[in-house]
């Protein structure tokens, strides 16, 4: 009986370890846009970063805590960047240091988010 036990012990253990290693990104995209859409003069225009923008991108940072977070972030950013023929990339690559922030990645459409840790 202890041996049946323990097979089951070791099933449970390595099934928890295969699904944890395929987690989804708790972030969406809709997340991601309502927290920079404060941010849209500056990423179109440039000059002063609005209080909210900084706001919305100190929380984005704070949400995407995970590499699937952040994988997804970074996915929503291009996907932002790329149906807006407005924004300016270089607004968007200095954004993060304008508001404090420090993200493990370039905000760029060249940025491969699947390289994001």
């Amino acid at each position: 009986m202890a041996i049946k036990m323990m097979k089951v012990f070791c099933v449970m253990v390595v099934c928890m370890v295969v699904s944890s290693s395929y987690a989804e990104a708790a972030l969406t995209c809709n997340d991601v846009t309502k927290k920079i859409s404060p941010c849209t003069s500056f990423l179109e225009k440039g000059g002063e970063v609005p209080v909210d923008c900084c706001t919305g991108v100190k929380g984005l940072n704070d949400a995407a805590k995970t590499t699937p977070d952040r994988q997804a972030a970074c996915n929503c950013l291009k996907t932002s960047f790329k149906s807006s023929n407005n924004f300016k990339e270089e607004n968007a690559a200095v954004l993060p240091s304008k508001c404090g922030v420090n993200i493990p990645y370039k905000i760029s459409l060249e940025t491969d988010c699947n390289k994001v840790k």
